[in-house]
């Protein structure tokens, strides 16, 4: 009677172990080699040509580039699940693996790369501002000066310039990019400062279309890298998912595709590991 107690025990324990992972067989592919069901891309979810969150959909440059490399690692675009990724966030969703892969304006930085790994670079963008098309004031960072500069809470963009290059700029803090868009459209701001590659995106939207321009100034060096958790073997695999994305044509679209409407001017695509500085 007590064997067959404890072989009915043992029954429930196999049950319950193949019941678990049946279960597990839904879940993110760690590895990103295409054998799960879904890999865990991270991007951002309110940067109109960077990464947007639509109705539709996802959109923009840096989902065309973690939707190719997604494909060269063995999954197709249903298979992502896409996660926001707040700037102050990335770094511990890698470390804790709430994603594969993070492809989010992150711009490569020595302090950032004791933390995470970096592939890349695929994008090499630089610090502008946004002015209204019809400002001929503002040539040079110089001319910030007097002007009202806006940029987002938290961010460091508007008081490097501030520090750097135009300390009598007056700096206005705005909630998000949209409110100060709004703004220099009505004119309650001059200037908008971030890295160019977004100013494009938000420029390009159809609301905004011929109202604003970009500065040209390249006030600084931001190589765009895509993210992964500190000695994954996946840095490898997306340098050169990124190579052939550039070899085959589909990068120079998607610039185009996402920037071309705000009369973005790209630099070439950077190559593997060179990071500009």
């Amino acid at each position: 009677m007590k064997l067959r107690k404890v072989t009915a025990a043992s029954a429930v324990v196999l049950a319950l172990t193949v019941s678990a992972t049946a279960c597990g067989g839904d879940k993110k592919d760690d590895n990103g080699s295409g054998g799960g069901k879904k890999i865990a891309v991270g991007i951002k979810f309110d940067q109109p040509g960077i990464g947007q969150k639509t109705p539709q959909g996802y959109a923009g440059f840096d989902v065309d580039v973690a939707t190719y490399v997604a494909g060269k690692l063995g999954y197709k675009p249903d298979q992502i699940e896409w996660k926001e990724s707040k700037s102050a966030d990335r770094e511990t969703m890698l470390q804790r693996g709430d994603v594969d892969f993070i492809a989010a304006s992150y711009s490569i930085t020595p302090e950032r790369q004791q933390k995470v790994d970096f592939a890349g670079p695929y994008l090499l963008a630089h610090q502008d501002v946004l002015i209204r098309a019809d400002d001929n004031t503002i040539k040079s960072p110089a001319d910030l000066n007097k002007k009202k500069l806006c940029s987002v809470v938290g961010s460091t963009s508007a008081q490097n310039v501030h520090d750097k290059l135009a300390p009598k700029a007056q700096l206005q803090q705005y909630p998000t990019y949209s409110a100060c868009l709004t703004g220099l459209q009505s004119k309650a701001i001059d200037a908008l400062t971030t890295d160019d590659s977004i100013l494009a995106g938000y420029a390009a939207q159809s609301q905004f279309k011929g109202k604003f321009k970009l500065g040209g100034f390249k006030m600084t060096n931001e190589n765009y890298g895509i993210g992964v958790k500190k000695g994954s073997d996946l840095k490898a695999k997306i340098n050169k998912a990124l190579e052939e994305m550039v070899s085959d044509g589909s990068w120079q679209k998607a610039v185009d595709k996402n920037f071309g409407p705000a009369g973005y001017k790209n630099e070439p695509a950077p190559k593997i590991g060179d990071i500009k500085s």
